[in-house]
């Protein structure tokens, strides 16, 4: 892992345009982005024990600029999964949410499925990423967890930092675990307790009311901080769901794959119904940004330094919301050039030329006539060459003449 980080061009161009919320509700703080058409059902991403709302950006833009509304949020501090339950929904109130799709990674897929257990009506899909049923192999790998909630900070991140793979990487896969990295800093001691708490509280998933056919798991295949074992249990219980296997992507697709999985989320969103609103996107209107009132009155400045720059998402945020492209990121190349609907064409015709240039090919229109110019030029050259030839022979011809 990199000793230094440097937040990626696409992040900072990320925090410049979507606003961040705070909210507290009961004793939780709520720390999320919410962004795209609020007329959408909106897909709510649940991240793992290493991640925050941040982990999802390159979802957020690329999904919101095509229609759809996307949700990440900040696990907050809740020390079991019945807790968790009551305050997530607790939450859903809050933004006036009722009906929603969950996109769960490691821990966020599994409390995705509590919600989707116990609140079968709110729950219209998930998608599940190297993902677990039940808790009892992390309990059993941590025997120490009754008294996490007094352990140090320090060691805290070093265990949580432990089951995220170090080594060589292909470079895209190193710059996603440098990015979680960074964000792991940011969390509290209480923060990653509760987390490590959630992981190791003694649960497992029932059945589900949700059909199979609303489920999509996605998995990395290359390798993963979950044991295979249990990603095996997790494809047993959902038979009939839809499978969507990435070659590679560590245990961080979402960032080191950000195309493959916004495609996959984009199929997965279409087969359940959820309609995107590109006629919404450019020039939305405050009233119709995702997102209530209050939380945007939150969006102050807290004393905790892990989160000083936090303030400027929604402080920064473009006039009349609009959704500005998002620079290529260091990740992988952009795929989302290619929508699924149709594709953008470039046409060459007797008006147009392509200039080759140290940047790229650039289209410039031709002024009229260059080409008679150019065919001017053309012969003015052949016509030069003829006459440097007839020079040629007849001042070889008159030396010949002289010489016999």
């Amino acid at each position: 892992m990199k000793s230094v980080f440097s937040a990626p061009g696409d992040y900072v161009h990320f925090k410049s345009q979507v606003p961040l919320h705070k909210i507290p509700i009961g004793t939780k703080q709520w720390r999320y982005y919410d962004f795209g058409p609020k007329a959408v059902p909106p897909l709510i991403c649940l991240p793992g024990t290493a991640g925050t709302a941040d982990v999802y950006y390159k979802q957020i833009m690329s999904l919101s600029m095509k229609g759809y509304r996307v949700i990440s949020v900040d696990i907050p501090r809740v020390w079991n999964n019945t807790e968790w339950i009551q305050a997530f929904e607790k939450f859903l109130d809050a933004i006036d949410v009722h009906h929603i799709h969950l996109y769960g990674t490691s821990l966020g897929g599994f409390l995705a499925q509590l919600f989707a257990q116990h609140r079968p009506r709110r729950v219209r899909s998930l998608v599940l990423s190297n993902t677990f049923l039940e808790t009892r192999s992390f309990s059993a790998a941590m025997p120490w967890a009754p008294i996490v909630s007094w352990t140090p900070s320090f060691l805290l991140k070093r265990y949580v930092l432990t089951g995220i793979r170090d080594g060589p990487h292909e470079p895209f896969i190193a710059d996603s675990v440098d990015f979680v990295v960074s964000q792991v800093e940011t969390l509290s001691r209480e923060d990653l307790a509760s987390r490590l708490s959630l992981t190791t509280d003694d649960a497992s998933v029932g059945p589900l009311l949700l059909s199979d056919s609303f489920i999509t798991i996605m998995d990395t295949n290359d390798y993963c901080a979950i044991p295979q074992q249990l990603k095996d249990q997790l494809g047993e219980r959902y038979p009939e769901a839809r499978r969507a296997y990435l070659k590679t992507g560590g245990d961080f697709p979402f960032l080191s794959r950000p195309d493959e999985v916004n495609l996959h989320l984009q199929l997965h969103l279409r087969r359940v119904g959820v309609e995107a609103r590109p006629d919404l996107v450019h020039n939305i209107p405050k009233g119709d940004l995702g997102g209530s009132p209050s939380s945007k009155e939150s969006n102050e400045d807290d004393s905790d330094k892990s989160h000083e720059d936090d303030r400027g998402g929604s402080e920064n945020s473009p006039a009349d919301y609009d959704i500005n492209p998002t620079p290529e990121s260091s990740g992988s190349g952009n795929l989302d050039k290619q929508p699924l609907d149709s594709s953008e064409c470039c046409h060459l015709n007797h008006e147009h030329a392509l200039y080759a240039l140290p940047g790229g090919f650039k289209g410039r229109t031709n002024i009229p006539g260059t080409s008679v110019h150019f065919m001017c030029h053309i012969a003015i050259l052949h016509l030069l060459h003829y006459i440097s030839s007839l020079y040629i022979i007849w001042n070889y011809s008159l030396e010949f003449s002289q010489v016999v």
